[in-house]
């Protein structure tokens, strides 16, 4: 059995010393095997920060080149259990993102896992199809046949082209064990934004959907190939702190256990 976990763990750093605790919390409990994480703060080395308290010794950390949030520099990183046999950085070239590639051995089986922050904007767009199909090709042409696990805050809801283009090659985690994708993975209920974030989120809302009302829907996905069984799959890190409105994120985290069933490769 493998668990992999995916969580946007956010990049800003208000709150960052309660929301941490938060984190470690949800995560610990479920002692995954392989964590992919989006939105990794490099100036305070979030993702090192995690991996220790977790007791996760590897660690693979890609930075993005171009800073797009307010000059923060900030990146993506898996945690694992399990030595990294191969690492890899695909450039998604659009917004300066990146989406990594790591091959761990678990029970002398090959287990590969894509992590990836993909292009930001409401809807379908063809940056974000375009960079999807770069993953798709660079699995299909370095990876073959072995299990892969291809995971993310992929900022497209159920319905656009660029998760049905996911879903030609690979199936939702989610979607397989509970029939449909969840309501929402973002934002949470209530986040904690200050009056200037709130009203630009608001703004930005109109904009975009000529409604003042709050948006929310699914942007994170554990996909899967054809050699996973899917067990388990569901959200985690979905409560604020006791008697508090403040969440680990402003995104929720999904977590699946997995089992091979259909070995593509032999060793």
């Amino acid at each position: 059995m493998v668990k992999v976990i995916t969580i946007n763990i956010l990049f800003k750093l208000e709150d960052w010393e309660h929301r941490r605790e938060l984190l470690v919390q949800g995560l610990a409990a479920e002692q995954a095997d392989l964590i992919a994480l989006q939105e990794v703060n490099l100036v305070q080395n979030t993702g090192d920060w995690l991996a220790e308290q977790l007791g996760m010794p590897y660690v693979s950390t890609v930075p993005f080149p171009a800073a797009d949030h307010a000059g923060m520099t900030y990146g993506i990183a898996i945690l694992s259990r399990y030595p990294f046999v191969q690492q890899a950085a695909i450039d998604l070239q659009s917004q300066g993102r990146l989406a990594q590639v790591v091959t761990v051995l678990i029970n002398h089986q090959p287990v590969v896992l894509c992590n990836g922050h993909y292009y930001w904007y409401p809807g379908s767009h063809p940056e974000r199809d375009r960079q999807i199909q770069i993953v798709l090709d660079y699995l299909e042409l370095q990876v073959g046949d072995q299990p892969v696990i291809a995971v993310g805050d992929f900022n497209g809801t159920p319905e656009t082209s660029a998760i049905e283009r996911m879903r030609q090659r690979f199936t939702s985690a989610y979607a397989a064990y509970h029939g449909q994708e969840p309501d929402y993975t973002c934002p949470p209920p209530i986040a904690p934004w200050d009056l200037r974030e709130w009203l630009y989120r608001s703004l930005r809302t109109f904009l975009f959907n000529r409604t003042f009302i709050p948006w929310k829907g699914t942007l994170d996905y554990i996909f899967v190939s054809s050699a996973w069984q899917v067990h388990d799959c569901r959200l985690i890190l979905t409560q604020p702190a006791q008697g508090s409105n403040l969440y680990p994120s402003d995104h929720f985290g999904i977590v699946a256990d997995l089992s091979i069933v259909n070995l593509a490769v032999t060793n």
